[in-house]
C-alpha cells in the first residue's frame, strides 16, 4: 500500500509552497510528495521543488483538464469563486492508495503522513474546529434539508484532509458539480472547493472522523487564533496543553508582523539566505495604541 501527500500550487505561491515543504521535509526526509498543478503556470515552482524537495509532478494533466471541464459545462463561469481549487478532487484519482491533502498557507510540527493512521478505521479523516462556527463558509441554512444536525457537525476546512484512493468516482464528480449548479440555494459559494468537498463527503462517506476529536478534544490550528505559545519554531495550544499538529493560515494575511509571522518565516528560509527585506518584524504596539485603534475600528 501506497501513501503519500498531495499539495496544489503554482508559481504564484511559490514562497508558501517551500515553506509547507520545507516543514514536511524538517520531520520526513522520505515520504512522497506530489503537486497538482493549479493552472498552466507551473513551470518555475516545479523546477525548484522537484529538485529541492523530491517532489514528483501529477502526472495526468488530461484529467485535471477533465475536471476543469466538467465545472465549467456544469457550473457555468458565474456560480463558483476559483473553480480551480477543485483540481484538489484529483487526489483521489492519483499513485496514492491513501493519500493527505495540504493547501501551501500551512506549515507542519511533526511526521504529518503518519495521521494516515487514523484511516485504519476511517474513509476520510480532517483536523480542524470549522465546525465549531456552524455551517456558515460552507453551507446556507437551507442545507438542513438534506443533512441532519448531526450530520452537518462534520463540516470541515478544506485545507487538510486525507481519504483513500477510487472511493470517489468521476461519476460522483460529475453528480456531485451538476447537483450543486442545479441547487445554488444551499451552498456558500465565496469557498467553492470547501463547499463542494464537503457536500461529496458527507453524502458519500460515512466513516468520517475528525482529529481533533480524538481523547475528547485535540489542538487547535487556525493562524488567526491568538492563544498559541511558541515554544522554539512549534506552537502549543495552552487550551488542552497540546502541540499543535501544524498551523493554517486560512483567512490570515502571512505578511511581516502578521500572526505567527517568525514561525512561516523561519520554514520558508530554512535552507537558505533570508533576505533583508523579509527580516522585518513588525513592532507590537502599545496598550494605549490598541486602545485606540479599537475606538476608531
Amino acid at each position: 500500500m501506497s501513501r503519500g501527500i498531495y499539495i496544489l500550487a503554482n508559481d504564484r505561491v511559490i514562497d508558501n509552497a517551500i515553506a509547507l515543504l520545507n516543514s514536511i521535509r524538517a520531520y520526513d526526509a522520505d515520504s512522497p510528495i506530489v503537486m497538482i498543478p493549479y493552472n498552466n503556470q507551473y513551470q518555475a515552482i516545479a523546477d525548484i521543488i522537484t529538485k529541492s524537495h523530491g517532489v514528483k509532478i501529477y502526472e495526468d494533466l488530461q484529467l485535471l483538464e477533465k475536471i476543469d471541464d466538467l465545472v465549467k459545462q456544469t457550473c457555468g463561469d458565474n456560480l463558483l469563486d476559483r473553480p480551480n481549487l477543485l483540481r484538489k478532487l484529483a487526489c483521489w484519482f492519483g499513485p496514492f492508495d491513501e493519500f493527505l491533502y495540504i493547501d501551501t498557507d500551512i506549515v507542519v510540527f511533526e511526521k504529518i503522513i503518519e495521521n494516515l493512521n487514523y484511516l485504519a478505521n476511517n474513509d476520510f479523516i480532517c483536523c480542524d474546529y470549522q465546525y465549531t462556527g456552524g455551517i456558515k463558509q460552507v453551507f446556507t441554512p437551507k442545507i438542513t434539508e438534506i443533512f441532519s444536525e448531526d450530520e452537518l457537525k462534520d463540516v470541515f476546512n478544506s485545507g487538510f484532509w486525507g481519504s483513500k484512493k477510487n472511493l470517489i468516482t468521476q461519476q460522483d464528480l460529475q453528480d456531485t458539480f451538476e447537483f450543486c449548479a442545479s441547487h445554488p440555494e444551499y451552498f456558500y459559494v465565496l469557498n467553492s472547493d470547501q463547499t463542494i468537498l464537503n457536500y461529496l463527503v458527507l453524502k458519500r462517506m460515512s466513516r468520517r472522523f475528525n482529529i481533533v476529536r480524538e481523547n475528547g478534544k485535540g489542538p487547535g490550528n487556525w493562524a488567526g487564533s491568538p492563544h498559541f505559545k511558541q515554544e522554539g519554531y512549534k506552537l502549543v495550544d495552552p487550551k488542552v496543553n497540546q502541540p499543535l499538529k501544524f498551523v493554517h493560515w486560512a483567512g490570515v494575511r502571512l505578511e511581516p508582523g502578521g500572526s505567527y509571522w517568525d514561525i512561516w518565516e523561519h520554514y520558508r528560509y530554512l535552507n537558505e539566505p533570508k533576505p533583508a527585506q523579509v527580516a522585518f518584524t513588525q513592532k507590537k504596539k502599545s496598550l494605549w495604541q490598541q486602545i485606540k485603534d479599537k475606538i476608531k475600528g
